[in-house]
């Protein structure tokens, strides 16, 4: 059963039980990816994945769902600041249908709305340099919305 939501009740549902989730936070070049661990504790930057065909996208994707034993993925939903969906809200559930159909995965779509800006003040505060930065954003994103996603989780929102 293809379960693709935005309601974190509901996702947690469709879990077949506590485990690893995968975030991710689609770019238009790149997919900055994070995971958490199986008790839905904290969430941790991943790899950036260069993006290009949804094949290989499948590809590498399917490879860290293997490695890290993933039992859903959480997606950034890129809503207008007044909450609305655009163009790119449509692109990632598009890209959320792909990865559901491919993964045989629940996936939860979150709001993603200040996570690159977060993600990008956490980095400065680490003094991190601007070139590193922007090697990092992406990932760092991806932890912030998939850490975002599990408080909401274990603590039963949404």
């Amino acid at each position: 059963m293809e379960v693709i939501t935005t309601l974190a009740a509901e996702f947690r549902a469709a879990l077949p039980s506590a485990g690893p989730l995968l975030g991710l936070d689609l770019g238009t070049q790149t997919i900055g990816t994070a995971f958490c661990d199986a008790g839905w504790r904290f969430a941790s930057p991943g790899k950036t994945l260069k993006r290009g065909k949804f094949g290989a996208d499948r590809e590498a994707l399917a490879a860290l769902v293997r490695e890290r034993g993933v039992k859903g993925v959480v997606i950034g939903l890129p809503l207008n600041m007044d909450g609305s969906e655009g163009p790119r809200s449509q692109s990632s559930r598009a890209y959320a249908r792909n990865v559901s159909a491919a993964l045989g995965l629940p996936i939860l779509l979150w709001d993603e709305r200040w996570s690159t800006a977060s993600a990008e003040g956490a980095l400065i505060a680490q003094d991190m340099s601007r070139a590193k930065r922007a090697e990092r954003i992406d990932s760092a994103a991806a932890a912030v919305i998939l850490q975002a996603a599990i408080d909401a989780l274990a603590g039963g929102f949404a």
